[in-house]
């Protein structure tokens, strides 16, 4: 097999969790632009309606499924219209989570569970679900799980402790899963992104951007293509012999 078809997603499907902006949205163009068909969601529909046309424009097609992964209770309805207009999924990229900036003797219960309610218990009912429907029966996925570099260490700079907790969890969940259904051809794998703008990060960054360029051995902070190649990989057959590892996309500010 050719570099170039080992690369190539052409026929394959793609559910992006968190799809309609930001990181999101970057790995769904970069998905459908190596041929994959995607479908995203989102809370808001007038984002993801937004998002879906912007990529119909680059030539993808898209399918938009506006939910609250939250409310665990809507994950198999979500999953049932992926297939019902593609027919199956291939690709998972577990992309939804959220953050709470407080000191830790501070935090609030509620801070705390709606950051793990999203980040882990969602991230887990989700790849539960399309691994049943899907990919269990056809002995083949792709689970990619957005981590982050908080999830490898600790930090004086952001008070968001459950947000690093939920994140290290997602680090060793990808672990565990990828040992438990490697039998069932699956491969699950993790990216760790560095700082990235966006909307997530937008309050963060505007007293830390210095920082966080200083504090990177590139010297920089992630831009709109850096998670591109990572999310193709994973998602590729490029990866088969790759399970249960995490790439940190930082500018080596998890090595600094």
């Amino acid at each position: 097999m050719s570099v170039k078809a080992l690369f190539d997603l052409t026929g394959k499907v793609a559910l992006i969790t968190g799809g309609s902006r930001g990181l999101g949205l970057q790995m769904a163009e970069a998905l459908g632009e190596m041929g994959a068909k995607v479908a995203i969601t989102a809370r808001k529909q007038a984002e993801l309606d937004e998002a879906a046309a912007h990529l119909q424009g680059l030539g993808v097609e898209v399918l938009t499924v506006a939910g609250d992964l939250s409310q665990f209770d809507t994950i198999p309805a979500m999953v049932e219209r992926v297939i019902e207009r593609f027919g199956g999924i291939d690709i998972l990229v577990n992309n939804a989570g959220t953050s709470w900036g407080a000191p830790a003797e501070e935090y609030p219960a509620d801070g705390w569970h709606k950051v793990m309610r999203l980040n882990v218990d969602a991230l887990f009912f989700v790849s539960q679900e399309v691994a049943r429907r899907c990919m269990i029966p056809r002995k083949a996925g792709k689970i990619i799980n957005i981590a982050s570099i908080a999830g490898l260490r600790g930090s004086t700079a952001m008070t968001a402790i459950a947000y690093h907790t939920s994140k290290g969890g997602v680090v060793n969940f990808t672990r565990a899963l990828a040992a438990e259904w490697g039998k069932y051809n699956i491969n699950v794998n993790a990216i760790c992104p560095g700082f990235f703008p966006s909307k997530m990060s937008q309050g963060v960054l505007e007293t830390l951007a210095e920082r966080a360029i200083a504090m990177a051995p590139l010297r920089r902070l992630g831009g709109e293509e850096d998670l591109k190649g990572a999310v193709v990989y994973f998602a590729s057959e490029a990866s088969r012999h790759v399970t249960g590892q995490y790439l940190a996309v930082d500018g080596g500010t998890s090595i600094a």
